[in-house]
């Protein structure tokens, strides 16, 4: 009875020394600090590594309030190729050139593209701000025009 008392006695002494071993372990691997170059998440304290710029390295950043590990996104006038690299998720043409741009949403959280102001030459209403395009005589190429009339329609002038 005495040496199973003394057994139970030494493993509960042992107990505690297994976790501190597996947490300096633990921290042996995640040792960057924030703002420290870094490859992947575990290598971390904030357990959160990414992007923080346009330079393609990554960096060790704290964490959201959520918990979340976001990286940076491109401010409103950086080239883009897709809704997701932007701040406003917004990514669209906003002029006469095939390129697109991040650009804020609309009071009501739309994300509108750029659209050719009157007069502009067009191929489809879609393209015009008025979203009236038409050819003004037989000879003339199509061009953005504004509504007109009481229901403001897309007539010719």
């Amino acid at each position: 009875m005495a040496s199973a008392g003394r057994l139970l006695l030494l493993l509960l002494c042992l107990l505690p020394v297994a976790p501190v071993l597996t947490i300096k372990k633990y921290q042996q691997l995640s040792h960057k600090r924030i703002g420290e170059p870094c490859e992947t998440h575990n290598e971390c304290q904030s357990d959160c590594c990414v992007t923080n710029s346009l330079n393609p390295q990554k960096f060790c950043t704290a964490q959201t309030v959520f918990q979340q590990c976001l990286s940076w996104k491109k401010p409103n006038g950086y080239i883009c190729k897709d809704h997701l690299e932007c701040q406003s998720k917004c990514c669209v043409i906003n002029n006469h050139s095939v390129q697109t741009y991040c650009k804020a949403k609309t009071v009501f959280l739309q994300c509108l593209p750029w659209r050719k102001p009157n007069w502009d030459y067009c191929d489809y209403h879609s393209e015009c701000r008025s979203k009236c395009c038409i050819r003004l005589n037989e000879l003339s190429p199509n061009r953005c025009i504004p509504q007109s009339g009481i229901l403001l329609q897309c007539l010719p002038w």
